[in-house]
Formats: structure tokens, sequence, C-alpha cells
């Protein structure tokens, strides 16, 4: 039995995708940048090239290395998450740092996220996290927009996906594969901006309920794979204080898992791909929640295939979760086995042990290989098609037995 490959989406720009997107100038919003001919071409070429690489090096299921992205925002280059903001109206930019707001203190039945520095993993290692030496990265994101008025998916989001979609299946066809996969925001990840308009959280995840399903039926009409990508169901557990139960937290999570499922309505399981992780910057993680405490509360989602970190040290252990949860018969995991958080590139051999573990456990036809989280912007360029050419070998050696 062969066991598949893939990636969890995001794979290092060209240097020339990189300076055609920095020249782009802005609209009015501040948000959406200029798509010129010349950027288009780029960008094209891009993705054919990234595609071919993939090829190249044996990965089994492609992406666009989230290439697209890049001509959505202005905001933050290549981001999993702002890329949306320009396919969205009602946002603005405000000139408000929503990041360095006042904390929201949670209480017990009534969970509230807080500012982004007051994450408890980031107030336990202050010293470290403000230190440039330290090594640890949390990206480079300054601006966030707020929504000040209804939101909706916009005329030009659909140009951006119809763009998106169109790059890839020529790219595919290019490189002879039949299927790859786009990723997508989920709406509660969605939802953490900051709200000036609904003054409801259940409301305001209801708003980017219809906006990503419109992006979601964009991928899943022209064929491709979609992969919800939404890190937020474990890494809001860490942007909570006081640290709430896991009752509490379950209860408060539900509704993003719910939110998704309405969002999928009318898209076959077997097309969706779901993406959880743990933020994925560059630190210690001490405050992590467990994944036996949410792995059940994920597969509730309708999706065939779940993306999950397995090869970072802080959540290599948590295979054995498996042991004790039942994947239903028509689900397959996509565990992580080459890490994004460091640049050592793993041993072909050690890949092969572990998805030899989930293997042996879910059975071979069920388990894919993957990386933890995305590449592009955390390690070079070099060490991470290194990392998956380390996974294809590895892939390989454990296919064999």
């Amino acid at each position: 039995m062969t066991i598949e490959t893939t990636h969890a989406g995001s794979l290092p720009r060209t240097p020339e995708l990189i300076t055609a997107n920095a020249e782009r100038p802005l609209e009015a919003d501040g948000i959406t940048p200029v798509t010129t001919d010349e950027f288009a071409e780029t960008l094209r070429d891009a993705v054919a090239s990234v595609v071919q690489r993939q090829k190249d090096i044996g990965i089994s299921i492609p992406g666009d290395g989230e290439y697209g992205k890049d001509m959505s925002t202005g905001v933050n280059y290549g981001s999993w998450w702002s890329y949306i903001f320009g396919r969205t109206a009602g946002l603005e930019i405000t000139g408000e740092d929503h990041r360095h707001s006042e904390p929201k203190r949670s209480e017990p039945g009534r969970i509230r996220l807080t500012s982004f520095p007051d994450r408890r993993d980031w107030v336990r290692f202050a010293d470290a996290y403000n230190d440039p030496e330290s090594g640890i990265t949390v990206g480079g994101q300054k601006v966030f927009p707020a929504a000040t008025s209804a939101i909706g998916y916009t005329d030009l989001g659909r140009e951006f996906a119809a763009t998106d979609t169109r790059n890839f299946r020529s790219a595919l066809d290019a490189a002879g594969y039949d299927q790859g996969f786009l990723s997508s925001l989920s709406p509660g990840s969605g939802a953490r901006i900051a709200d000036d308009h609904y003054g409801d959280e259940d409301a305001f995840i209801e708003a980017w309920v219809q906006v990503m399903r419109e992006e979601y039926r964009a991928i899943a009409d022209s064929g491709l794979l979609l992969q919800i990508d939404d890190p937020s169901i474990a890494e809001n557990w860490d942007q909570i204080n006081p640290e709430p139960t896991i009752e509490d937290y379950l209860a408060f999570t539900q509704k993003r898992v719910d939110a998704i499922n309405r969002a999928l309505e009318g898209i076959p399981q077997e097309q969706v791909r779901f993406h959880l992780c743990w933020g994925s910057w560059h630190g210690p993680h001490t405050t992590d929640i467990e994944f036996r405490h949410i792995a059940e509360l994920m597969l509730q989602i309708n999706a065939k295939y779940f993306s999950f970190e397995a090869g970072n040290v802080r959540h290599e252990h948590e295979w054995v979760v498996w042991k004790d949860i039942e994947l239903p018969a028509d689900r397959v995991i996509m565990p992580g086995v080459v890490s994004h958080a460091t640049n050592v590139v793993e041993h072909p051999e050690l890949v092969a042990q572990r998805l030899r573990r989930f293997a042996d456990i879910v059975g071979p036809e069920r388990v894919i290989g993957s990386s933890d989280c995305g590449f592009g912007g955390r390690i070079h360029p070099d060490i991470a098609w290194a990392k998956l050419e380390s996974l294809t070998e590895g892939a390989a050696i454990a296919s064999r037995g």
C-alpha cells in the first residue's frame, strides 16, 4: 500500500513573485492592491512553477502554495487569513491596533478572546518574546481591519477566486496531476477581527459564514479539493484569560465548528480537507490545548481529510490519541510528519517511523503524510523544499513496510 503525501498549504514564494507583489499600489481602501496584467502573468507563471516542483519531488496531492493569496491584500504579504480582507466588503482600517487593545476578561460560561499580546504563553515568556535574538517569530502583521458595516463577499473577491482556480487548474494539467487543493479561511477565524458593526458574536460569525460560503463554492465547483484553514479551533485556547474549563472551551468552539458546517452545506464531504494547528508561530507553545481535548470535536466537521501538527516537539507525542479515538471509516488523517518549527531537516527514516505509527492504528490507506503547517515565510526556501523531499522519501520507505 502506497502512502500518499501532501502539505498544509503555504510554500516559499519565488523572488519574482515577492518583488511583483511588493511593487503594486493599493486601492483607496488601503487593503486591496491593484492587479496589473504584468503581475497576473508573474502569478500565473509562479503557480505553474510551484506545482511542477511538487510533481518533480513526488508530492501526491499538491497545492498552489497559497500564491494566489498574495494578490488579495496589501495588509500583510501572503498571510493565510489576511488575504480575505481584500475580498470582503464592510471592512475598514480604523487606525486602531486591536492586537493591543485592553484585554477582555472571560467568565465561566461566557468566554471572550483577549488581546493578542495577552496570550498566556506570551505572558509567561515575555522576555523571550521581546528579545529579537531569541529565535521566536510571531508573524509580521501590523494592521488589522475592523468590520464597520455589514460584510459580504465582493465582485473583486469572486474575480480573485476565479483566478486562483484557473491558474491552479492550468498548472495541474501541465504537470500531469488529476487533483489538488486550494485553502480558504474558516468563518470562526475571520470573526476574530474587531466587530464595530454587529455587536453580537453569533451574528458576526454568521456573517462570516455567508462570506466564506461563496469562496468555498467557487473552489468546489471548479472540481478542486477545498481545504479549510482554522488554527483558531486550537489556538483560541491560549487567548482566553483566565484559562477556561475544558467544557466551556468546547462549548465556545462548538459554535465555530457548526459555522464551518453551515458554510460547507451542499459541498460533498470527500471534496473537503480541514487543517488544524496551534498558531504555528515559532515560540514555546507551553499553553497549547492538548489535542485529545479537541480531536473528536474536529471530527464533527464535514470533511474527509484532517490535517494536524504531529511533527514538532510540542505535539509529536499526541499520535497516541488515535489509539483512544476511533477514526470514522470514511475519514482520512494527514498528520504533519515534517515540521515548520525547526530548520533541521527530518531524516527520511524518522518520517517513515512517524507515518508507521499512524498507519499501524488506522491503516496505511487512511494516512497521508503532510507538513505540520505552511512553510511560506517560516523557514528558508531551500530548507522547506528539502523537508518536502524528505517527506516523499520517508513515505516511500513507510510504504514498503
